[in-house]
C-alpha cells in the first residue's frame, strides 16, 4: 500500500475520512462525473466513523457493477464477489464470526435481479447484516440496460421504446421479505442518510437501506433527465419523508419517494438463534451422557 503521507501534501482538500478509511491509491475513482455513488459511499464511510466502528472488525461485501467498485476504494477487510451473490457471501461471514459488523454495498440490478432469491431469504431469516443499496434505476457499468427498479415508460438500451415492466420497491420488497430494518436515503439528503445507515448497522438483524443514487451518463441520457445537478434536485423536490407520507393519500405519492425509515421491528437475529439450538443440543447431550 502507497504510504498516504505521501500523497497528502497533494490533496489537501480531501476529506479525512479518504485517509482514515479508503485506499487513496486507488483513487480519484472511476465513476463517471456527476455519478451518486462517491456521494453514498462516503455516506457509508461518515456512518463508520460515527459509530466508532473498528476497521479490522468491519467486512465490507459487493458483488459486481457500478456500486462494487466501492469493496476496492473503502480500506476495510474487503471482499468483491461474483454477480449477485454479495448477501450470499456476506451471510456465510457473519455466520463463520457473528462478531463482525458486514456491509453490503451494492447496486439495484446487482442485488434485485440475479441477487433476489438471496436478499429475499437473508430478509426472512433476519440475519445480522447491512445492505446499502447504490440504486441509480439502470444497469450501469454494463452499458444501460433496464434493471429491476427502472420505472416503468423509462428508456434503456435494452428498452429502446420503453420500459414495460413494473418496477420493484426494493425497501418494500425487503420489509415484505421480513427485513427487520427498511429505510431509503438518497444521494441529494446526505446527513439523513448517514443517519440512517447509521440506525441499519446498529440494528440487531438484517437491514436494508435503499438509496437513490444519479446515473446522468446513461439514466439521466436516455431519459432527458438534465445534469446530475438537475437530478439531485428531482431528489430534493420529490422526496417526502416518512413522517409526512404517513398522513398523504396513495394518490398523492404518485411519482414520489419516502425517505426514512419505513420499518422497524425487533425479532431474534439469525446468528444469535443459531447459536442458541448449538448450545441447546450441546446441554441435551451432556443430560443423556
Amino acid at each position: 500500500m502507497v504510504n498516504t503521507a505521501d500523497v497528502r501534501p497533494k490533496t489537501k482538500q480531501m476529506s479525512n475520512l479518504v485517509y482514515k478509511y479508503m485506499r487513496p491509491e486507488h483513487l480519484p475513482h472511476i465513476w463517471c462525473p456527476g455519478c451518486g455513488n462517491g456521494i453514498i459511499m462516503r455516506d457509508v464511510a461518515q456512518a463508520i466513523e460515527n459509530l466508532g466502528l473498528s476497521r479490522n472488525n468491519t467486512i465490507i461485501v459487493s458483488g459486481i457493477g457500478c456500486s462494487s467498485r466501492a469493496a476496492g476504494y473503502l480500506d476495510f477487510n474487503t471482499i468483491h464477489t461474483t454477480h449477485g451473490r454479495a448477501i450470499a457471501f456476506a451471510t456465510g461471514i457473519k455466520l463463520a464470526n457473528p462478531t463482525l459488523e458486514v456491509i453490503v454495498i451494492a447496486g439495484d440490478g446487482d442485488i434485485s435481479a440475479i441477487g433476489g432469491n438471496h436478499l429475499i431469504h437473508a430478509a426472512r431469516r433476519n440475519i445480522g447484516i447491512t445492505v446499502v443499496v447504490m440504486n441509480n434505476n439502470i444497469y450501469g457499468m454494463t452499458g444501460g440496460q433496464y434493471s429491476p427498479t427502472t420505472p416503468k415508460g423509462a428508456f434503456g438500451t435494452t428498452a429502446p421504446y420503453g420500459n414495460i415492466d413494473r418496477s420493484f420497491d426494493i425497501a418494500g420488497l425487503a420489509y415484505g421479505a421480513g427485513a427487520s430494518f427498511a429505510a431509503r436515503g438518497s444521494a441529494y439528503h446526505v446527513q439523513q442518510t448517514i443517519n440512517i445507515i447509521q440506525e441499519g448497522i446498529r440494528h440487531k438483524g438484517f437491514s436494508l437501506i435503499d438509496v437513490a443514487s444519479v446515473c446522468p451518463t446513461y439514466y439521466g441520457r436516455k431519459n432527458k433527465k438534465g445534469s446530475a445537478v438537475d437530478m439531485l434536485t428531482w431528489q430534493k423536490e420529490n422526496m417526502i419523508p416518512v413522517e409526512k407520507a404517513e398522513k398523504m393519500t396513495r394518490q398523492e405519492l404518485k411519482g414520489k419517494l419516502v425517505l426514512g425509515i419505513i420499518n422497524q421491528t425487533q425479532y431474534k437475529e439469525f446468528t444469535f438463534a443459531y447459536e442458541e439450538m448449538i448450545r441447546r443440543l450441546f446441554e441435551e447431550r451432556e443430560k443423556d451422557e
